[in-house]
């Protein structure tokens, strides 16, 4: 965000997974302001795949969490398509159930990765990296 002017409009974070104790522990872990240097957070909780692709293409998502673990649809796939199928698609965080998982996030090319259980500061690190990073269009 360096060089831009701030912004005073909140950014929009979709969470999404069927379980709502972990989207509850995503909001938590990351609060209103997961870093003074950037704008408030507003959350947008998605429990459905079709939801999160109703939301994806109104646009005006800054960040997308996903579950990899949720079900019938798992963030993995979902991270995937959003890739795949938007131009200039915000950057994706996947939950994955374990460490050992990342290669899959890497596959579905979202550009971080957390594993479950959720460790706050982990989170919070690799969510405020990727608000910081200047939005770019994949080619």
């Amino acid at each position: 965000m360096t060089g831009t002017t701030p912004r005073s409009e909140p950014l929009k974070v979709l969470v999404y997974s069927d379980d709502v104790n972990t989207r509850q522990q995503v909001i938590l872990a990351l609060g209103r302001r997961p870093h003074p240097d950037l704008p408030e957070v507003a959350y947008v909780e998605v429990a459905t795949e079709p939801v999160v692709i109703q939301h994806m293409d109104a646009g005006g998502i800054d960040l997308v969490i996903l579950d990899g673990e949720a079900v019938p649809a798992g963030g993995i796939g979902i991270a995937k398509q959003l890739k795949d199928e938007i131009r200039d698609c915000p950057p994706v965080l996947v939950l994955t159930g374990r460490p050992q998982d990342a290669w899959l996030a890497t596959w579905s090319r979202a550009e971080a990765v957390v594993p479950h259980p959720i460790d706050p500061l982990q989170l919070a690190e690799a969510v405020v990296d990727l608000l910081r990073r200047p939005a770019t269009a994949d080619a």
